[in-house]
């Protein structure tokens, strides 16, 4: 079956955040072991893979929370042909 679902959108999108926050602790110079805590401007498309798969998100960038804000001021990021504000501090 290669239908789409919701679901699978969500986790690619998941997964796009997760390379997005890798990339802005590397340029950051962050250690591989720094806990981080990540703000990421609220966007509708970006709602469902924060809901949904959270804690694989922070999991796999080592962030105590995961947080979509309005009014962020921050790193600007390309998603999806969509700048998306991301705020990435260590915790």
């Amino acid at each position: 079956d290669i239908t789409l679902t919701d679901e699978l959108k969500a986790e690619g999108m998941a997964r796009e955040l997760v390379n997005r926050i890798q990339n802005l602790r590397k340029s950051k110079d962050f250690n591989v072991t720094d806990r981080i805590k990540v703000r990421v401007e609220h966007h509708e498309m970006l709602v469902p893979a924060a809901e949904l798969f959270s804690d694989y998100i922070k999991a796999e960038v080592l962030a105590d929370s995961l947080e979509l804000v309005g009014g962020l001021v921050g790193d600007a990021v390309d998603m999806d042909g969509t700048d998306v504000v991301f705020a990435v501090s260590k915790s």
